[in-house]
């Protein structure tokens, strides 16, 4: 059986998560993680003791708020009359919640492996918007050729162009977004030279960002 952790030890998992989540919302979710520790007073072996690792670390505190933010998000733009103004008003949150906070920009961007229950929240929130996209067709307001697997080249877009400008121009992406939306418009539609990524693809491709990241941030 378990044994129930001491008060002192649970308080240093408080102060951790607590640390954790403004480092991560300050600098993304590949921020060293000596930092998070030195921010809750604790040692980078006390962190390493209680969580293992990083995405430990990122499934203990992002989870939650991922979900409720992307929850969020998915209400407002159900609650639109068009169906066209409920898939654009989704697509835009999400990218204000990347913009906003760069841990949400990185946790809907790219995967964590070991991060196994953000992974599990990012992967339902796919049904709500494959439906999006089903009433936009339907309704004859997105190109017939946008599918639920290209919805992530939007945000690595976003994410890349985040990162870029937030010091100087923090509403770049905005505009971006908006070319990238009238595109896909059904009137602006051309054929296009390539077919989408399949789940299995963009899961692969987030994974790779995520360990990509993790690799140049030791």
């Amino acid at each position: 059986m378990e044994q129930p952790m001491r008060r002192d030890a649970r308080r240093n998992v408080e102060r951790l998560a607590t640390a954790a989540g403004q480092v991560f919302k300050e600098r993304g979710l590949d921020a060293p993680l000596e930092e998070i520790a030195r921010a809750a007073g604790v040692s980078a072996g006390t962190l390493y003791n209680r969580f293992g690792g990083r995405d430990a670390l990122i499934d203990a505190v992002m989870p939650d708020v991922v979900e409720a933010k992307v929850r969020e998000a998915m209400t407002r733009a159900d609650a639109e009359d068009d169906p066209w103004d409920g898939f654009a008003l989704y697509v835009t949150l999400l990218c204000e919640m990347q913009a906003g906070d760069l841990a949400m920009n990185d946790a809907v961007s790219r995967r964590y492996a070991d991060a196994k229950r953000l992974n599990e929240i990012c992967e339902a929130q796919m049904d709500g918007v494959r439906g999006l996209i089903a009433k936009a067709h339907a309704a004859g307001k997105l190109r017939p050729d946008f599918t639920a697997e290209d919805l992530p080249y939007l945000l690595w877009t976003t994410s890349t162009i985040v990162r870029a400008t937030a010091g100087r121009a923090p509403d770049a992406w905005r505009r971006a977004l908006a070319f990238t939306l009238d595109g896909l418009r059904p009137a602006a539609a051309h054929p296009l030279p390539a077919p989408p990524l399949t789940a299995e693809q963009v899961h692969a491709v987030m994974l790779d960002l995520g360990a990509r990241r993790a690799g140049q941030g030791r």
